[in-house]
Formats: structure tokens, C-alpha cells, sequence
């Protein structure tokens, strides 16, 4: 595929700033990391929106054999923590990565979060403002890293009997953690990194860290469900929110953007998304996509669009098929909110004019865009 296709033919100005969430007065709490709570004065501005995200789940895998399991079924690398990093600078990281099944088909996207040996609490107590748990996750031994699974809720049954399915005489245990929340974190303002800057961390409350598709997807908080906001200038945000600016981001997350046994890993944008390693060992379903990558075609994308025009109260379904002006299919409608969304697209018509038909009488009009963060050259 030529790189102009995937040049930067979004138009200017495209839908509002990602940082203009609408924010929910709410009681804050603050990591403890020693910072101090923000004054309760409702007219300080909040630096970062959290957002719960009630249909993310968490899967705990642990035991010895933990890693080398988990590494024959994903596509990426495990955030395993570097010898030379010590407990308090790293503690934890995240990655991204899909299953496949023996098509190389996406069947589940998940991150994945590596635990060092913490014992954390359970209790629930107050002190100076800051919130104290016990025993969110028990002690492990130094030879049995610990992972956290994040994936669609409603996957959680499936995913938990697919590692069954490979498990065989491994010694792992696979368990749903629904003591975590999670909550994905972004800045209120561009400049609230630099104003009220977050830590990587794991901790007696909570483990933090940065996204691992791209930084514009701000971080991850996993956390019990005690307070809407658990970091330094953070507030409530609106999920809506959330989803809006995923799709404007070209980001696919669950089943709905990910139909399972569908979607292509690579079309689906993994690599852009730090979510395939092309040197790690072998994996379930990585033939066709590592022929895939070293021939250097993907004709396909999926892509972030925008919708113009009357659409209908049940929403574009899944599958509908966006075509050029002469009639021709460019791709189909995978998921969306409102009027944005995504949709595997040819690359080679994204600068086009697009549409829906609804109806004989009525289309509705698709501009596609490329996110900025993408690379302005692919294979």
C-alpha cells in the first residue's frame, strides 16, 4: 500500500478538543503518595476526568507458570518488569495485546498490567484525607509474577474457558479479580500533564499507569470502587465522553469494535497501537499475521469517521456497507456513538467522498480521517 494513502488527509478542526469533558462534582481523594487533598472550592478546575468503565472486567493468571502460558497465546510481549528497575521506580506496567484464534483472527483485546509480589490491604480507612485498602491482591511468591487480564466484561466468561482450553498441565490459575475497578484517566486540559503530572505506580490504594496503545489515551487506574476521582486534581467525567474521543482516536476497544473470530489484527490497527511484537516467540493464530506484516499490504483499515446527516434512532449497524460516489463499496460501518465511530475502510478511498445509504431517499455522509498519532508512513 502506497504511504500517501495513509498521509494526513484528515480535515482541520475535526470535532471538539479532547479535553473539554464534562466533569461531575465529586469527593476526591488523592493517591498516597504524599500529595495533598485539592481544596474543595467547586470553582478549581480539574486537571484529569476519570471515567469508570463499567463494562471493562479484570482476569488474575498466577503461578510459576504464569508467563511463558500467557506468552504462547498473545500477540505482544508481557510487561514484565526489568531486573534493573526496582519495586518502588516500576512496579508495575501495562501492555497491549490480542488473542487470536487458529485463523489469526482477533477473538479478545485485552491489557495487560504486571504485578510485582505486593501485599496490599482490605480494610477501608481515612487518614489526612487520603484512602487506605488491604488485600486487594495477596502476596505471591518471587518466582510466580502475578498478571491482571483487562478485558470486555462480557467476554469474561469465554476469555476464562478459552485459557482453560490451553491451560492443560500448566501451573496457572485463572480467576475473575472483580474486586478492581477500572477507570481510564485523561487530562482535562493540554496542559494538565505538566500541571498536575501523575506517577506509574502500584500502591496501597491503587495501581496507576500510562495507556499502553497511545499516550492519547491518557492512563489507567484500576482501583476498588471507593470515590470517583483517586488522583491529584481529578473529577468525574462523563462516559460519553470517554467513547467520543475513543472513536476520534481511531481506537477499538471490545467486542462491539472487535467483532470476535472478525477482525483482523493488523487492520484492526494493532501494530499502531503497540499491541504485536513481530520478534517475540510463537503464538496462536500468528502465521497470517506475520506473513501479513513481512508483505507489507494492508489495504484495509479501520478508521475513525465522523457521520453528517439524519441518522437513525437505532444507529448504523454493524456491517453496513459506505460507499464511494460511483456507487463502489469502500468498507463497512463497525461501531460508533453518536456521529462518530469506525469503519474498515480501503485506504485508497478515505480522501473521497463517502456515505450511508439509508434509505432509497436518504444517505448519510462519511468523512474518514487519519489520527494524528498514527505513523505518517506505513508498510
Amino acid at each position: 500500500m502506497a504511504a500517501a494513502a495513509l498521509l494526513r488527509g484528515a480535515l482541520p478542526g475535526r470535532g471538539r478538543p479532547a479535553w473539554r469533558w464534562r466533569l461531575h462534582a465529586a469527593p476526591r481523594f488523592c493517591l498516597a503518595h504524599g500529595s495533598s487533598p485539592l481544596s474543595s472550592d467547586p470553582t478549581n478546575s480539574a486537571a484529569w476526568a476519570c471515567f469508570l468503565l463499567d463494562e471493562r472486567a479484570l482476569l488474575r493468571v498466577r503461578g510459576p507458570d504464569a508467563a511463558p502460558f500467557l506468552l504462547g497465546l498473545l500477540t505482544n510481549e508481557l510487561p514484565l518488569l526489568d531486573p534493573a528497575d526496582s519495586a518502588a521506580s516500576s512496579p508495575a506496567r501495562a501492555a497491549y495485546a490480542h488473542f487470536l484464534n487458529v485463523q489469526g483472527r482477533t477473538l479478545y483485546d485485552v491489557i495487560l498490567y504486571g504485578m510485582t509480589c505486593v501485599k496490599i490491604v482490605q480494610d477501608v480507612a481515612f487518614s489526612d484525607g487520603l484512602l487506605s485498602l488491604s488485600s486487594i491482591l495477596p502476596e505471591c511468591p518471587e518466582e510466580a509474577p502475578g498478571f491482571l487480564l483487562e478485558c470486555d466484561s462480557s467476554t469474561l466468561d469465554a476469555l476464562q474457558k478459552h485459557l482453560a482450553l490451553y491451560k492443560i498441565r500448566r501451573k496457572v490459575m485463572v480467576e475473575p479479580h472483580p474486586e478492581l475497578h477500572v477507570w481510564a484517566v485523561l487530562p482535562s486540559t493540554p496542559q494538565a500533564p505538566e500541571a498536575v503530572p501523575l506517577q506509574e505506580r502500584v500502591g496501597a490504594t491503587a495501581i496507576l499507569t500510562r495507556d499502553p496503545r497511545t499516550s492519547h489515551m491518557g492512563w489507567r487506574l484500576l482501583t476498588q470502587d471507593h470515590g470517583p476521582a483517586l488522583v491529584p486534581g481529578g473529577q468525574l467525567g462523563d462516559l460519553q465522553d470517554y467513547h467520543t474521543h475513543r472513536y476520534q482516536q481511531g481506537i477499538p476497544e471490545g467486542v462491539h469494535d472487535l467483532p470476535p473470530g472478525l477482525a483482523l489484527p493488523l487492520e484492526s490497527n494493532l501494530a499502531f497501537m503497540n499491541g504485536v511484537s513481530f520478534t517475540k516467540g510463537c503464538y496462536i493464530g500468528q502465521e497470517l499475521t506475520a506473513r501479513t506484516h513481512h508483505m507489507g499490504v494492508i489495504r484495509k483499515r479501520l478508521f475513525p469517521v465522523r457521520l453528517k446527516g439524519c441518522l437513525p434512532t437505532s444507529g448504523i449497524g454493524l456491517g453496513t456497507l459506505v460507499l464511494t460516489t460511483t456507487g463502489q463499496v469502500a468498507g463497512k460501518f463497525r461501531a460508533g456513538q453518536g456521529d462518530v465511530g469506525l469503519a474498515l475502510l480501503r485506504s485508497d478511498t478515505i480522501k473521497g467522498p463517502l456515505h450511508i445509504r439509508i434509505s432509497e431517499n436518504h444517505q448519510v455522509a462519511v468523512t474518514a480521517s487519519v489520527p494524528d498519532w498514527w505513523p505518517i508512513a506505513t508498510k
